[in-house]
């Protein structure tokens, strides 16, 4: 009854080690030398001065909105550009109607100026 999980279980096994095995590898065999420069705070070259607390402009957010709405966009052109012979006529407007809204929604954010950054 239960031989069937068995495959589940050797899969979970077997990540577990790939993901432990490298760690405890590099515990036992990487020097251990911690001096100042290893264990002070890095960003960027230089020394950290502000808060890493402190507040975004909302229009990186935004920015970053539309790029994950583009990048969702292509990642349905590809299944549909694999699918297109099965699905025909219908799935061909579909898509127009669906990227037509997407045209409509970019050109409506490009008049409103919320690509300018200043």
């Amino acid at each position: 009854m239960l031989e069937g999980y068995f495959p589940v279980l050797l899969f979970i096994f077997v990540g577990i080690a790939m993901g432990v095995a490298p760690m405890l590898a590099g515990a036992i065999l990487a020097p251990h030398r911690p001096d100042s420069e290893k264990l002070s705070s890095y960003e960027c070259g230089f020394e950290a001065f502000e808060d890493a607390r402190m507040k975004f402009d909302v229009r990186y957010y935004l920015v970053a909105i539309l790029f994950i709405l583009f990048d969702l966009e292509i990642a349905f052109l590809f299944p549909w550009a694999i699918v297109l012979k099965e699905i025909g006529m219908f799935g061909f407007v579909a898509m127009l109607v669906f990227l037509g809204i997407l045209t409509v929604g970019f050109a409506y954010e490009w008049m409103k100026g919320a690509l300018e950054w200043e």
